[in-house]
């Protein structure tokens, strides 16, 4: 055995290998100590090993451990000690010890979708912790929890978890059908699986929810959809979604209705601002000053006066440094990344404005989007809203405010004929779906 596993990985020098012998049975040893916990190895083998005197007694030692099997495929042998496994030999048979070993035994906090009333606690980088606190949350015995491997070469772990009674079996077909036929060699991180699941790669909004909250995928587990867990990444996803879904934030929960409702509009009225306002702006500068009172037109063409370009191009100078700072707030350290940003944003800005090169006013406009599209609650949501806004700009450029309003009847029509796993993606209202999760609440109560 261990000849024929060192031949397929090549002799690697970080792989133990020894055999042993109690003065009964020798037993041939084979695993990756840096993947294997080394305490069950211990506690479940090498001293249980070391003081059974017969061979039938440390047999059924075997027998009654879960964490031991046969391992009589030697075509596995290799993947099994990759995955954390311990092979090991007694005369003529080879058994496995799961032993893999694990980075973390404690969840998270959350880092991204911060909540101030709500749980704190977010998901890990282990997926067996991460379904008990799934589990923890969301605790009936009609939630399923189903296995699949994908990953030519990582053979990485993927959870579907989803309730039985309230799951469309539409929705879970098509999820198990796109399943099988992602094709990666390497997965390693929901992003990937987010890109492979979702069919067309050139669509302007996300079609599954990314979240590092265990409470929110339980409250969506609770509304009938279907939620998927990653080994080795601490986000999971959640499907099918709807436009409502990536503006709700999980305070809306912990707050008061009409509070909650009230933060809900205000996200719409702030994503409505960050895709239109720059084009607006230069809708009405270069095309229709007439929409605005003459007060306010003449107060933006006097802070303009002093402005060499056309008003296009001060707002792609305004957006461009918006953007970069968005950027630089990413990349640099944490503990000067948020400090760097503001003094470089209110240094630039003060600057560009007094040398002439942008008018007051843009100052204004492109703050109120900087801001507004941080109020978005989802990160990749609000990506996809960053982009939108440069093409609304672009058609304004040509055709103004009547662009402007064709664009966003056309960006309405996009979000009416966009799918998320078959159902649709602007509706604010499923009949049957609410219909059927009211009736199981009811009845479980």
């Amino acid at each position: 055995m261990i000849e024929q596993i060192l031949a397929e990985l090549n002799n690697p020098s970080d792989l133990f290998c020894d055999t042993l012998d109690n003065g009964y049975i020798q037993m041939e040893l084979v695993y990756f100590p840096e993947l294997c916990d080394q305490t069950q190895i211990k506690d479940g083998l090498i001293i249980p090993y070391s003081y059974c005197f017969h061979p039938e007694e440390f047999e059924r030692l075997i027998n009654t451990n879960p964490n031991f099997g046969l391992a009589n495929q030697p075509e596995y042998w290799t993947q099994l000690l990759l995955n954390g496994t311990l092979l090991f030999k007694i005369e003529d048979t080879v058994f496995r010890f799961y032993v893999q070993r694990k980075f973390q035994d404690k969840p998270d906090t959350v880092q991204i979708e911060a909540s101030l009333q709500g749980p704190q606690t977010a998901l890990t980088e282990d997926l067996d912790l991460n379904i008990s606190l799934i589990r923890m949350r969301y605790n009936v015995p009609s939630l399923s929890v189903e296995q699949h491997i994908i990953g030519d070469h990582s053979k990485t772990r993927i959870s579907v978890l989803y309730d039985k009674n309230l799951i469309n079996k539409e929705v879970l077909d098509l999820l198990n059908e796109r399943i099988n036929n992602v094709q990666i060699r390497t997965l390693r991180a929901a992003g990937q699986l987010l890109q492979a699941l979702s069919g067309k790669r050139h669509r302007l909004f996300p079609i599954i929810l990314q979240t590092e909250r265990p409470d929110r995928i339980a409250i969506m587990l609770e509304r009938g959809k279907v939620a998927l867990l990653q080994d080795g990444s601490r986000f999971g996803l959640l499907l099918p979604v709807r436009l409502i879904d990536f503006l709700h934030a999980m305070d809306d929960d912990y707050e008061s209705y009409w509070m909650s409702k009230f933060l809900l509009i205000l996200r719409y009225f702030a994503m409505l601002l960050t895709i239109t306002l720059p084009a607006l702006y230069i809708a009405i500068v270069s095309y229709n000053p007439e929409v605005l009172r003459v007060q306010l037109t003449l107060s933006i063409a006097g802070s303009r006066v002093v402005v060499p370009y056309p008003s296009f191009i001060e707002v792609f100078i305004m957006l461009f440094m918006i953007e970069a700072l968005n950027e630089a707030s990413l990349r640099l350290p944490r503990y000067i990344g948020s400090t760097a940003t503001t003094v470089g944003g209110l240094i630039l800005g003060q600057a560009i404005q007094q040398a002439g090169l942008v008018s007051s006013i843009m100052i204004i406009v492109t703050s109120v989007v900087a801001i507004s599209n941080f109020v978005i609650p989802n990160n990749g949501f609000g990506y996809s809203v960053r982009f939108i806004k440069y093409i609304f700009v672009i058609v304004s450029i040509f055709y103004g405010l009547l662009g402007v309003v064709v664009s966003f009847f056309a960006l309405i029509v996009y979000w009416c004929n966009l799918r998320s796993f078959g159902q649709p993606y602007l509706a604010f209202y499923i009949p049957k779906l609410e219909a059927k999760a009211h009736h199981y609440r009811k009845g479980t109560k």
